[in-house]
């Protein structure tokens, strides 16, 4: 059976691609917003947003609100962001699993967090507060590693299905951000998929990387490769239908191009899930 909430196969909205989405015969089925970008009054972006809104479903997700930092959370942030949900009326939002900042320093990245009982409950908390300010649950997402905290007392897998539970939120399953840490701390990427939560997920976020053959680096400047389409195959057999999108934020190709990458994921999908064909003849 297929969820109310499963919107089909999506991309991420990318400046470039404005125009085609609005003049161009494609089968994208829902885009997702990066906030941030639209958090303006006016202007090109605004411009195009609303018409795309009037056509498409959207999901807003953010880079910006650092729900692991010890610094009281940004109100000011938070206000911007339901003004922009009334004006957008998104699905849902959705931010990372991460702090941004520290000392009154933003880093511009996506830092991890310690796996520790007080890091869930800090992070649960706050994630508490986020949901009551802006009426609605969120989705919380995996990020990628390169580094581990000594302190860290479970698994990250562990970590995230307990802040998500005692938040009571759902989660943005990123299944390349899966895969790059697997490879970079030397785990099994389908011990991590088997142990998340299935109720839980609500969204999956599918992306390249750059390979350095030590390390791997969440770039999100290259087409998918085939270990994580497996590993998006596994968690489509774990998970049954899931909004799945695909991220490029580098070297941006063509929105036909992107269209067929999003046709992979979507022929998975399908493969696993007899009840999919169904659903889309029926939208």
């Amino acid at each position: 059976m297929i969820n109310d909430h499963f919107l089909g196969f999506g991309l991420g909205l990318r400046i470039p691609h404005f125009e085609d989405v609005l003049t161009t015969d494609h089968n994208v089925e829902w885009f997702e917003i990066l906030s941030e970008n639209f958090m303006v009054d006016g202007g090109k972006p605004r411009y195009y947003l609303e018409q795309i809104a009037e056509r498409f479903p959207l999901v807003m997700h953010g880079v910006a609100m650092s729900i692991g930092s010890t610094t009281p959370l940004d109100m000011t942030y938070l206000n911007n962001l339901k003004k922009l949900m009334g004006d957008v009326k998104p699905r849902w939002i959705s931010d990372h699993l991460c702090f941004t900042q520290a000392n009154d320093v933003n880093s511009h990245d996506l830092l991890p967090l310690p796996y520790t009982e007080d890091a869930i409950n800090h992070v649960a908390d706050r994630i508490k507060q986020v949901q009551d300010h802006i009426g609605q649950q969120m989705l919380i997402e995996n990020v990628s590693s390169y580094l581990t905290y000594k302190e860290s007392g479970m698994t990250e897998w562990e970590f995230y299905n307990e802040v998500c539970q005692r938040a009571d939120c759902f989660m943005l399953l990123d299944i390349n951000n899966i895969y790059v840490s697997a490879r970079n701390h030397q785990f099994d990427a389908n011990d991590y998929l088997n142990a998340i939560d299935p109720k839980r997920v609500r969204q999956i976020h599918l992306a390249g990387h750059t390979d350095y053959g030590d390390y791997v680096i969440d770039t999100h400047d290259h087409d998918v490769c085939d270990p994580v389409w497996d590993l998006y195959r596994n968690a489509v057999k774990r998970f049954g239908a899931v909004s799945t999108m695909i991220e490029r934020d580098d070297d941006i190709p063509a929105f036909s191009v992107l269209n067929k990458e999003l046709d992979i994921a979507r022929e998975i999908a399908t493969q696993e899930i007899p009840d999919l064909s169904q659903w889309k003849q029926g939208k």
